[in-house]
């Protein structure tokens, strides 16, 4: 693959947070938003095969889920993505490690669809989406890192992490390996050790899990 030069703001590589590191940093303030070169060619997300799994940890146990992405559109050329804007739905909030009203319960409490207890998580009905603006591209020990700036719940971040990016003849698909966000840098506070004291055991994470897989063909 030929070396494609980005008319980028570039940034230096900063070390990936790993969990149950929490004095890691996991994010930065926003960057300045990525443009594309002429000859880049534009890609459509394919929102019914794109989809962004996510897992929280609390000492009684671990959940899992996805949530989908409402719309998105970038520039790339040669599997190198050099601009694009990706818009996540948060009203699209699944839990898949249970079932019935146990399912139901939790995917309503994240959602903050429960009278009292909106702004507990992610509170879809104030703030119904989220955004992830790319900002870059790095290479980090041969590895490609992508950045953005994720917005949720109107707080904006600079984070990083690492991609695998295939390009066929009309398509993408780049899928992430597994990383981590602090959502308490986003206003993510319920059940935080590190926001409230006197929890004892009864806290939940700070760090989320985070995997992208997300495909695309040209527009």
């Amino acid at each position: 693959m030929k070396k494609t030069i980005l008319n980028v703001f570039m940034i230096a590589g900063i070390a990936m947070a790993t969990v149950g590191c929490k004095n890691d940093k996991t994010s930065e303030d926003a960057k300045e938003v990525a443009t594309a070169n002429e000859e880049a060619m534009e890609y459509a997300v394919d929102t019914t095969a794109s989809v962004i799994e996510w897992k929280g940890n609390k000492p009684t146990g671990t959940h899992t889920g996805t949530i989908q992405l409402k719309n998105g559109t970038f520039k790339a050329n040669d599997s190198i993505i050099e601009s694009g804007t990706f818009v996540i739905s948060m009203t699209s909030i699944n839990v898949t490690d249970l079932e019935g009203d146990d399912k139901n319960d939790l995917e309503s409490h994240l959602k903050g669809t429960v009278e009292g207890k909106e702004g507990d998580f992610f509170n879809v009905n104030q703030f119904p989406e989220a955004t992830f603006e790319v900002t870059g591209v790095n290479q980090v020990n041969g590895q490609t890192m992508l950045q953005g700036n994720l917005t949720m719940k109107e707080e904006t971040k600079n984070i990083e992490f690492p991609v695998t990016i295939n390009q066929s003849e009309d398509a993408i698909e780049l899928t992430s390996e597994p990383f981590t966000i602090d959502r308490t840098e986003w206003n993510v506070n319920y059940g935080s050790k590190s926001v409230f004291d006197g929890l004892g055991d009864k806290f939940i994470n700070d760090d989320i899990i985070l995997t992208l897989n997300l495909k695309a063909k040209k527009a």
